[in-house]
């Protein structure tokens, strides 16, 4: 099986699981200091990269495990880098802030640790299981894991790209109450999620290379939904499409896989 070891998983599940719980604890305690929820939108990436070094140490310290680890850093630490910037001097995320109305005040911070903290917890600890369970197995790399390798780029690429071309376009005062619709985002309404999807889905290619890694493809599916229809593309656009010129916008571009856009 690869070099495949079934201890060794049990004590990676485990690891993993702790360090999940640990972040997003620490997190939960630091949004009531600050008084936002949003501040685990930094943690998300966050917690992956931690979840990657820890099944890399505590398991079998493969060259698959190690690829995986350096990937995942890249993606959660260019994530983090981006949400941080990106959220400075604004206020609570209207995402949250609608999760949560209509909960009493006293019973606000009980609920978000279950709704906000513990649901995010438990999805980053499932969606890294490619992680988890290639930390277990010894095998040398092969075709399969350089093509995942390649998904993973061009993930990281239309995630990377769409950030910097949504960042110019709203620095130019021109652009102010307009629509973007350049660029990548001229093909997929939400690039960054589209490329966030591609990633975790190369990420399981690299994985799926040694047994049992392709049991885990239920990983990226599941965070496949909640970019697309749970909480991210949809919450999304159930605001977006309030605004002005955002219905047509929608009528003419694929809302998540890059698509040619239709003519005006």
């Amino acid at each position: 099986m690869d070099g495949f070891s079934g201890g060794t998983l049990g004590v990676v599940l485990v690891a993993s699981a702790l360090t999940s719980l640990l972040a997003m604890t620490v997190t939960a305690v630091w949004s009531r200091r600050v008084g936002r929820y949003s501040v685990v939108d930094v943690t998300w990436g966050l917690v992956f990269v931690a979840i990657g070094w820890v099944a890399y140490l505590a398991g079998q310290h493969s060259t698959r495990s190690l690829l995986l680890a350096v990937l995942v850093t890249l993606w959660g630490g260019r994530l983090a880098w981006h949400i941080r910037g990106r959220a400075l001097g604004q206020g609570e995320d209207p995402r949250y802030a609608k999760m949560l109305s209509g909960v009493p005040e006293e019973k606000r911070f009980r609920t978000a640790l279950v709704k906000v903290f513990g649901t995010q917890g438990a999805a980053a600890w499932f969606v890294s299981l490619p992680l988890q369970v290639a930390a277990a197995t010894d095998s040398a790399l092969g075709w399969v894991a350089a093509l995942g390798v390649v998904v993973w780029l061009v993930g990281v690429t239309f995630e990377s790209v769409g950030d910097a071309q949504l960042k110019a376009f709203k620095a130019d005062p021109a652009n102010k109450g307009k629509v973007m619709d350049r660029g990548l985002w001229g093909w997929t309404r939400h690039p960054n999620y589209f490329g966030d999807s591609a990633v975790w889905w190369g990420m399981w290619v690299v994985a799926a290379e040694a047994w049992p890694g392709v049991l885990t493809v239920l990983s990226p599916v599941v965070m496949t939904y909640f970019l697309a229809f749970a909480t991210g593309a949809r919450l999304l656009e159930s605001e977006m499409a309030k605004r002005p010129g955002y219905p047509e916008y929608q009528q003419r571009t694929s809302m998540f896989f890059p698509l040619p856009p239709k003519k005006r």
